[in-house]
């Protein structure tokens, strides 16, 4: 049975660096953890985040160097925020509305989670082909 709230399907203690980081220590603790994404603070806020499509895209092929290109230049900024007791439905229509993959779970202004598309797929639709593929164990 598919779950009511976000807090039910989220992927939990997401990784979150100050925007002045740079794009390799970021990516480093992506392979390490074999996570797709991190937010980015400033000032103790969650203002962006950023996803390996976004450092591959927005860094390497445009030429940036990963030791001094900071996540805050090229970080996704106009992001929307859940809540851990948001409804299911409510997220993806968000999802829908907004065309993003994955939406930060915030609570009194702390992540405590990331909500993706493959979260949503393990929980919606587990025997679908994106179900079955976001359920499997991270190629190493």
């Amino acid at each position: 049975m598919a779950s009511n709230c976000v807090s039910d399907v989220m992927s939990i203690n997401p990784l979150a660096f100050p925007s002045d980081a740079t794009v390799r220590e970021a990516a480093e603790e992506m392979r390490l953890g074999s996570i797709g994404d991190v937010l980015v603070e400033e000032d103790g806020e969650i203002r962006g985040i950023v996803t390996d499509r976004d450092i591959v895209i927005r860094c390497i092929a445009g030429g940036g160097d990963p030791d001094t290109l900071t996540l805050g230049s090229i970080c996704s900024r106009d992001i929307a925020t859940l809540s851990p007791s948001d409804g299911v439905d409510a997220a993806i229509e968000l999802m829908k509305v907004r065309g993003v993959r994955r939406i930060p779970v915030v609570e009194e202004g702390v992540p405590v989670g990331i909500l993706s598309l493959g979260d949503l797929a393990v929980d919606q639709e587990p025997r679908s082909a994106l179900g079955s593929i976001s359920a499997a164990a991270p190629n190493r």
